[in-house]
């Protein structure tokens, strides 16, 4: 039996959905992240490598037998076709491993991560929305930082995402996360008590 309340989480690149999930999760909530899933799911025993090296080839697999992901990334975004391909493999395992992760979760409300919401429609599994916000030139510099990338390599995975505007004025619920990380508390513990509200009377109606 799901919890009473869903809330997916989402934000660009760069934003801070990681250690936002995480400081819930250190509340005691229970919190799936698709990032994760996917991982899994193409680990060398996960069910979507082989579809995956059979539709991109075994050039995409490094000496170990792992899934190279830097090279798989250069591919699907410098092409739309093949990043269709890809989630077209990807997007229905992960939602179905979030949705069987999800009834099994007995906390009062539950955050599904999940970065590309908007884009693949699964917002319909959450009862709100919040958004991790960040200014794109953060955002850039901040993915940059972690992951070596250039700008335009960032500039691309983010035009593959709705843009920020839009993202905003679909949610339910807003984290600014352009300050330092103690800066999130706050807001963090507001969102908490809200929600902990909100599934208490869910529950009881």
């Amino acid at each position: 039996m799901r919890p009473s309340l869903v809330v997916a989480l989402t934000g660009g690149i760069g934003s801070g959905k990681t250690m936002v999930a995480d400081r819930f999760a250190a509340l005691g909530v229970g919190v799936i992240d698709t990032d994760a899933l996917a991982h899994e799911l193409t680990a060398p025993q996960g069910p979507a490598l082989g579809p995956i090296v059979a539709a991109f080839g075994a050039e995409i697999l490094g000496p170990d037998g792992a899934l190279d992901r830097p090279r798989l990334r250069r591919i699907v975004f410098a092409d739309p076709r093949a990043r269709r391909r890809l989630e077209s493999i990807l997007h229905p395992m992960i939602e179905s491993a979030m949705l069987e992760r999800l009834q099994g979760l007995t906390t009062e409300y539950a955050i599904l991560v999940v970065p590309l919401l908007f884009e693949t429609g699964q917002e319909r599994h959450a009862d709100r929305v919040l958004v991790v916000d960040v200014p794109e030139s953060i955002q850039i510099a901040r993915v940059m930082a972690r992951s070596g990338l250039s700008a335009e390599e960032v500039q691309q995975i983010m035009a593959a995402q709705i843009p920020r505007p839009e993202r905003i004025a679909r949610a339910h619920d807003l984290i600014d996360n352009s300050g330092d990380s103690q800066d999130l508390d706050p807001q963090i513990q507001r969102l908490h008590a809200q929600y902990q509200k909100l599934a208490r009377a869910r529950s009881s109606s």
